[in-house]
């Protein structure tokens, strides 16, 4: 006869072994801090809100398909809007999908990196704000977020069918993902800033809006 505990251990075991799988999946660095001085510099070429001329840099590592991501994507609008106002600061998005966890975040990446190329900068965090806001988004979805963002649907559809036009966007996100590794990030959302003549300082995880501004505060010396 089955004792009465078999089956809640049993569950408890499994959830441990879920648990300990998505660890194991999630990308890892062989050092735990990581060196956060490995940030690729800030270009025109990156998706930047805000100035491009900031005193803090805010470069987030993020994942479309991370429930994480999306609050903190919330928080850094918040950021800008308020703290940024007056030029002193900037949000630098970079990709890094999580594809070991997440099977439909690097079809996102392409499609916001799609976004960029056909709408440019504005384009770009429209539709990134969308892929959140309808998380969790299926591919076959794609289409029709990029609608409701406004963003021209067959020049769009052409870029993120096309092998040949997707693959620079493609090499692009593998050098945002590669990025975050070699700085040392294991999960996103993954954020440093940086201000000139100052340590980068790493924020590992969806910080909080009163946190985020308090290392704001410290970087501009208030």
């Amino acid at each position: 006869m089955k004792s009465p505990l078999t089956i809640p251990i049993a569950i408890i075991c499994g959830g441990i072994i879920i648990a300990l799988a998505l660890y194991i999946s999630v990308p890892k660095t062989p050092s735990s801090n990581g060196n956060p001085s490995l940030v690729r510099p800030v270009s025109a070429s990156d998706h930047i809100l805000g100035n491009p001329a900031a005193k803090v840099m805010i470069i987030e590592y993020s994942d479309f398909d991370c429930e994480f991501c999306k609050g903190f994507h919330d928080t850094l609008h918040q950021i800008i809007a308020n703290e940024g106002a007056g030029g002193d600061v900037a949000w630098v998005f970079r990709e890094f999908p999580l594809t070991e966890i997440h099977p439909n975040a690097l079809s996102l990446a392409k499609a916001a990196e799609c976004a960029a190329e056909v709408g440019g900068n504005d384009a770009f965090w429209k539709f990134s704000t969308a892929l959140f806001q309808k998380q969790p988004v299926a591919p076959q979805e794609i289409g029709t977020v990029a609608a409701a963002a406004g963003i021209a649907s067959d020049t769009f559809s052409t870029c993120y069918a096309s092998e040949s036009a997707s693959a620079p966007l493609l090499e692009r996100i593998q050098a945002d993902r590669q990025n975050a590794l070699d700085i040392g990030a294991n999960g996103t959302p993954y954020s440093i800033l940086l201000v000139a003549g100052k340590p980068p300082v790493v924020m590992a995880g969806a910080y909080p809006y009163a946190a985020v501004q308090q290392l704001i505060d410290q970087a501009l010396g208030h």
